[in-house]
């Protein structure tokens, strides 16, 4: 979910059992600029308020998000670590914006955008991008993180000042593995906040995005839902090329 400009952070949008998410839950600041990827995104609403989301790096030209965090417009803040040091970050426009065109709003299947910039991103120590699989490492990946400014705990109402990150293990769902999705389970990782965030596994590439909670009707633990991958390789590359 998003999180409002002036730092405070919405309620988890609760919707048939599920829950958009964003918040590092039992992570730990990263160290600064360790995750050059890192996208702290900037949107303008309908209503003229202002929110955000993550996002990671692919390459010069684009963005990576989820589908959910659609806006009117959007601006991507890179070289982000502590977001009170506005001299570190390049400020982007987004030139044009491409949701998956089966983006399911309600059970946000297919709940993964790409953004091309209205400049190129301009690498330096603090900027750089994060590789994707291919579709041949399509197996359950191991030892995975999840990075953010969201909420740090569940009665912490402010997004956190800087990047945190917590490591998740990734379960193998049939459920999850059927809508195109890595899952982890329980109380620790991502939620209100990091939505559009990656999902970086032991190769340091980017496995998933940041989608939304899920809670089993028949109980259990809740479940951190993120769209795979590897599962929309040509549609992104062909998205990429044509744009």
């Amino acid at each position: 979910m998003f999180i409002h400009s002036e730092l405070l952070i919405l309620l988890a949008l609760t919707l048939g059992g599920q829950v958009r998410t964003g918040k590092i839950i039992g992570g730990h600041k990263a160290a600064a600029h360790s995750r050059p990827y890192m996208v702290l995104l900037k949107t303008e609403m309908d209503d003229g308020t202002t929110k955000h989301c993550g996002g990671f790096l692919l390459n010069e030209d684009f963005v990576m998000t989820a589908a959910h965090c659609q806006a009117r417009s959007y601006t991507v803040l890179l070289g982000v670590h502590n977001v009170k040091h506005n001299d570190e970050i390049q400020h982007i426009n987004v030139d044009q914006t491409f949701p998956h065109k089966d983006y399911n709003a309600t059970n946000y299947k297919n709940d993964i955008m790409l953004l091309k910039l209205s400049s190129k991103a301009n690498f330096c120590e603090n900027v750089r991008p994060i590789a994707l699989p291919s579709q041949l490492e399509a197996s359950l990946p191991k030892s995975c993180s999840v990075s953010g400014w969201g909420r740090t705990d569940k009665t912490n109402k402010y997004m956190s000042v800087v990047l945190m990150e917590v490591n998740v293990k990734l379960t193998d769902n049939e459920l999850c593995a059927k809508d195109n999705l890595y899952c982890s389970e329980g109380e620790i990782g991502p939620g209100e906040g990091d939505s559009g965030g990656p999902l970086v596994c032991e190769d340091e590439k980017a496995y998933g995005v940041v989608s939304h909670k899920f809670k089993p009707d028949s109980g259990g633990q809740q479940i951190d839902c993120y769209a795979k991958i590897t599962d929309y390789s040509r549609w992104i590359y062909l998205t990429m090329t044509k744009a």
